[in-house]
């Protein structure tokens, strides 16, 4: 199993910055992709951000320009920097990572407890 530990949630003012941390740890042999979603109230889950072992990331239009996604490969961990946040952005953020166990295992897609983040004056 894998565990992805979250970070870096809270209140914030519109236009200010947030930085998230999503630590993975446990039966970890390589780790495929990294990412994060946010889900808000009465929404589906969306994608925020998300980055290949490779460094290669993928950013929806609504967070272009304002949010980054880094990884430090030797932790297993993944950033997300959120620059000029709006009250949109209020949403429960979620870590994502596909990873295997083995050289051979299975894909296995894990889930973080979420952080909440609050984007109001």
């Amino acid at each position: 199993q894998v565990q992805l530990v979250e970070s870096g949630g809270g209140l914030v003012q519109p236009g200010g910055s947030l930085r998230l941390s999503c630590a993975a740890s446990g039966s970890i042999f390589s780790i495929i992709a990294m990412g994060w979603y946010r889900q808000a109230p009465g929404k589906e889950r969306e994608l925020v951000a998300a980055i290949t072992s490779g460094g290669s990331t993928n950013y929806p239009d609504s967070v272009k320009g304002r949010f980054t996604i880094s990884r430090d490969n030797a932790k297993n961990t993944v950033y997300l920097q959120m620059n000029s946040l709006k009250p949109e952005d209020t949403a429960v953020y979620y870590c994502n990572a596909g990873s295997r166990a083995t050289m051979i295992g299975p894909l296995v897609l894990s889930w973080g407890q979420g952080t909440q983040v609050t984007v109001s004056s």
